[in-house]
């Protein structure tokens, strides 16, 4: 396939980039590299320096390009900040994607998977969360991102857009070389493994009175190189499917308090954490259902241990730090 990957200097756009290209696909990386860095292009892309909001730019890229389809990850991420800056999410997550679903429909790109997120769900009803669940988003992050879900059904029914949203959960864990580098970093298995690494004084665990066993957030964590072979699976159904949403987790959740004890026992070093209050918008728990996933697209996440996704990332921070 020859593929257009939006925000692919980027954390998960930069890991589905390289994993494409091991596979022989062929692989164009568009970044305005607000929160990433050149250095950060995967080896072998070829790269456009341009936001996905500039039509005359994008459009000159799809027509050279005539791509198979689009992988947009191209965001702001932080869900926290989004409560701060609700404009700045809406502008850069939703009507900037409008402009590149417009640039798509001026030069005929027909297929798009998009890096959709658990926040579109808010506080579920129920755990593990199926993809019929309700879309009552906590935080504008959530609904900057349900907002391109709800333009995308639209373009599929008028204008025949083939899309698949991906609505993911905790993404971690690293390829060897390749690892989270948000700038500035707001996830916290990094920020963990930072402390561990003598980077940070210690971990802040944001509310300890949650209704959850230990009163901390339960979060379904993902490998990136799961997320990864899912956004392929759903690029190559759509040329059958004209539309797809499925849930990418693991199906089992891991308290903030579970993920620090895990990191204590693989890194060796005590990690000290500070209690703050609740962040604005944060559900108690976010754990998928994957049965869509599993069936519609054939996927199996392989690293479902919290141990195996920690190994994978330590061995990546060391590396980064080591080198930088």
């Amino acid at each position: 396939m020859n593929v257009l990957v939006t925000g692919g200097c980027g954390y998960i756009g930069g890991t589905v980039a390289t994993i494409l290209m091991q596979a022989g696909h062929s692989v164009t990386v568009l970044d305005n590299l607000c929160h990433s860095r050149r250095d950060q292009l995967p080896k072998g892309a070829a790269f456009v320096e341009a936001d996905i909001a500039d039509r005359v730019t994008v459009e000159k890229v799809l027509r050279d390009l005539r791509p198979d389809g689009v992988l947009h990850f191209a965001a702001l991420i932080e869900a926290g900040e989004s409560m701060q800056k609700p404009e700045m999410y809406f502008r850069n997550n939703t009507a900037s994607t409008l402009g590149l679903l417009e640039s798509m429909h001026a030069t005929g790109v027909k297929r798009i998977v998009f890096s959709s997120t658990a926040a579109v769900y808010g506080e579920p009803e129920r755990v593990p969360i199926t993809e019929d669940a309700a879309l009552q988003p906590t935080n504008t992050y959530g609904e900057s991102k349900l907002l391109v879900e709800y333009m995308l059904t639209w373009l599929n029914r008028l204008q025949g857009l083939h899309y698949a949203s991906l609505r993911y959960f905790n993404v971690a864990g690293a390829l060897p070389g390749r690892g989270e580098m948000h700038e500035p970093e707001s996830h916290i298995i990094p920020l963990i493994l930072d402390v561990a690494l003598g980077r940070r004084a210690s971990i802040s665990i944001f509310g300890d009175d949650y209704d959850t066993p230990d009163g901390t957030c339960i979060r379904d964590y993902i490998h990136v190189a799961d997320l990864a072979d899912a956004h392929i699976l759903a690029l190559q159904s759509l040329e059958t499917k004209d539309k797809l949403i499925c849930n990418l987790g693991n199906g089992t959740g891991f308290s903030v308090k579970q993920v620090v004890e895990a990191a204590r026992r693989i890194t060796g070093h005590p990690i000290p954490v500070e209690m703050k209050p609740r962040r604005a918008g944060d559900p108690a728990r976010l754990v998928a259902s994957s049965e869509r996933a599993r069936t519609e697209l054939g996927w199996t996440p392989k690293r479902t241990n919290i141990e195996t996704i920690l190994e994978s990332a330590w061995e990546w921070q060391q590396q980064r730090y080591q080198t930088a």
